[in-house]
């Protein structure tokens, strides 16, 4: 156990946690909605401070981030429990865990020293916190990510976004890559995740004025947030914030409490990643539809191909450092 960072004590030895959005009032003896910040005498504590119960090597691409350091490796961490309960979540295994074991919390124990030791001999260029949401595991991956930094690795959060404010001030210095789920409206965000919208556009915002580079995905569940006005409105909040942030269009397939639920039909990926552009964004991707040509960057200014993917694989890089170079255009992303 951890005490817990961003949390202030009540009277009657409550706390109230001020780490996401949520901010659980917390009574004494009990657990936030994450299920892994319990107050113990008027205390809150982590419960997963250096209790993983994942770590492997995954490549860049599959967080997805197609604008951050392309065809490298990303050593990937993360805990059990998550502040969502989303319906269709496919680590569901993991994230739900301590909801559905009596508030079990397994996991190796280890180090920060351990996990950066490990990302250094793995070759990786960066670690993720990832899987799960990383924002309920915040004090592991905040000394993590500090002493990455001093080592040269990057980090990277793979987040539902809904990260309290001084949150993420407080690991943006180090941080230097997100890919932010945008779901939908907050009708979905009520009925399929537990939370609100509001929150994630925050979070997006701020992470993108605090210089960390953001990408976005909206995974497209047929009947929930498919609709024209869904993906108008997501496009166009996302360049609102900035042009040049990917959106990432992603397939659906059935699972945990949406089985009844149809895989995306690839046109209405197709639609979406034109609704993309069409609201003036300068990379929209297609995930989960590999071979379909829309993982495919292009250059916004002369539509010149400059990296040809395949899943997570990347098949041709035209790149000259960050220019196009038919046209000289600057290619938005983390490149070095």
């Amino acid at each position: 156990m951890k005490e817990a960072m961003f949390y202030e004590k009540l009277e009657e030895k409550k706390v109230k946690c001020f780490l996401c959005a949520h901010h659980c009032i917390i009574k004494e003896g009990k657990r936030g909605i994450c299920a892994v910040r319990e107050n113990r005498d008027g205390i809150l504590y982590s419960l997963v401070y250096g209790r993983l119960i994942a770590m492997h090597i995954d490549p860049i691409e599959k967080k997805p981030l197609f604008h951050f350091l392309p065809s490298t490796t990303s050593f990937s961490i993360s805990t059990v429990g998550c502040n969502f309960h989303c319906k269709h979540c496919q680590n569901f295994e993991i994230s739900q865990y301590p909801k559905e074991h009596g508030g079990d919390i397994p996991g190796q124990v280890v180090t920060p020293e351990d996990v950066v030791a490990s990302a250094v001999i793995s070759g990786s260029r960066s670690i993720s916190y990832t899987y799960t949401e990383p924002t309920i595991y915040f004090e592991f991956a905040y000394d993590c990510a500090r002493l990455a930094h001093q080592k040269g690795l990057k980090n990277v959060f793979v987040s539902n976004g809904y990260t309290g404010p001084e949150a993420v001030k407080t690991i943006a210095p180090y941080l230097h890559g997100n890919n932010i789920d945008l779901k939908g409206d907050n009708e979905f965000y009520k009925n399929i995740c537990g939370a609100k919208v509001e929150p994630v556009k925050e979070t997006i915002k701020l992470m993108k004025e605090l210089g960390v580079w953001v990408e976005v995905t909206t995974l497209i569940i047929p009947g929930l947030n498919d609709s024209e006005e869904d993906l108008h409105n997501i496009a166009e909040f996302i360049y609102s914030v900035s042009p040049s942030i990917p959106w990432h269009v992603t397939q659906f397939y059935p699972t945990y409490k949406l089985m009844d639920k149809p895989r995306t039909p690839v046109s209405t990926l197709r639609r979406a990643r034109e609704i993309g552009f069409e609201s003036g964004l300068k990379y929209v991707y297609e995930g989960n539809v590999p071979g379909e040509g829309g993982e495919n960057t292009y250059c916004p200014n002369c539509k010149e191909m400059l990296i040809k993917r395949l899943g997570f694989s990347i098949i041709e890089n035209k790149l000259l450092k960050n220019t196009c170079p038919k046209c000289s255009y600057k290619i938005d992303g983390v490149w070095e």
